[in-house]
């Protein structure tokens, strides 16, 4: 490592921008077919409700691989929204969520959204020397070997943190 400070770079930041970006720009979609409040990270776990309803929070993360916190956070927010409502729950022990009324009207314009974004990243992947998935997979693999945690805590030790 050079004698650069890294308080002066930033390598994680282009790609959150860039996600980011990416996120707006599918958000500005809705926004102009009238779909107000809702959010991309919303669309995923809708479409499994349309395949699977009513699901409990676990059950709704583990499909679309998000930890069940953060589906409880976004469950509530799409509660707020009026995109999903609570379903019977014959045990009264687990939590289940359905569509609502709202939801269903929203959710053919969701899913049309949700194709043309997986068309344009594969259109994106096809344009570029090194494939976005391979991007990814290699990523997984060096990580794999020690993850993302361990290599924070040992930077963080030599930076004496």
């Amino acid at each position: 490592m050079s004698d650069e400070d890294l308080l002066d770079s930033s390598h994680w930041r282009p790609l959150r921008l860039l996600l980011d970006a990416m996120d707006q720009e599918i958000a500005s979609l809705y926004e102009r077919a009238g779909i107000i409040g809702v959010r991309p990270r919303f669309v995923g776990p809708l479409i499994q409700l349309s395949r699977h309803e009513p699901m409990t929070i676990q059950a709704l993360a583990t499909a679309v691989e998000v930890t069940h916190s953060a589906m409880s956070q976004t469950a509530a927010a799409m509660r707020r929204a009026g995109l999903v409502e609570d379903a019977e729950n014959p045990d009264g022990r687990t939590r289940r969520i359905r569509l609502s009324a709202r939801g269903r009207e929203v959710l053919p314009f969701l899913m049309a959204e949700w194709r043309a974004t997986e068309a344009t990243v594969r259109e994106l992947d096809a344009e570029i020397p090194y494939p976005l998935r391979r991007v990814v997979d290699d990523l997984r693999a060096a990580l794999a070997t020690r993850s993302f945690r361990q290599r924070l805590e040992e930077n963080l030790a030599r930076a004496g943190g």
